[in-house]
């Protein structure tokens, strides 16, 4: 696998290392010790998939709150996404920066999110498939929601979002006195 720490510390974009021959290729998407030597999380615990029917569907901006921290590794399996991470670690450099990249299931790059990172995307194309490994299970009242639009992150989308639930339409601002 090939590792590129992105501007956000911890936060990787992780490329599968061909090897090509007539029938295709073979490469890892997964393995303990290349993440463990990178200083990532290696625990999953779980995994999840997010079939979207139609493009412009958006979803976040997602993460839980300590002690039930989660990374993420997210794929495209079907389609395409633009995907998106807010550093949300206060004591961060970074806090409340973004980055966004689009992952396709055609080019097998993935998104390491680590702890601390609120995450989300939106599709590129209709049917596409998510899939992430987490290392939290899930735990609804660690869970925290941020708007997708906030002025405070900026977020730039590639597209308008046509589809969003309506639990993520009223996820609060960050400045706002509560967040759910």
């Amino acid at each position: 696998m090939i590792f590129t720490e992105t501007e956000l510390k911890g936060a990787f974009i992780i490329d599968v290392k061909r090897l090509e021959d007539d029938r295709g290729f073979f490469g890892r998407s997964y393995c303990a010790n290349e993440f463990k030597e990178h200083g990532l999380n290696i625990n999953v615990v779980q995994a999840n998939v997010s079939h979207n029917k139609q493009r412009g569907t958006l979803r976040g901006m997602h993460m839980q709150q300590d002690p039930f921290g989660e990374s993420k590794l997210v794929r495209c399996t079907r389609g395409a996404i633009y995907d998106v991470i807010v550093d949300m670690r206060s004591d961060s450099a970074t806090y409340k920066q973004w980055i966004g990249v689009e992952l396709t299931a055609d080019s097998f790059r993935m998104l390491y999110v680590p702890e601390g990172f609120a995450h989300g995307f939106i599709t590129l194309e209709d049917n596409t498939d998510v899939t992430y490994q987490v290392t939290q299970f899930y735990t609804p009242q660690a869970e925290r929601g941020y708007r997708w639009d906030d002025p405070a992150f900026n977020i730039q989308w590639p597209i308008e979002p046509v589809v969003i639930s309506p639990k993520d339409q009223v996820h609060p601002l960050l400045n706002s006195e509560q967040l759910v």
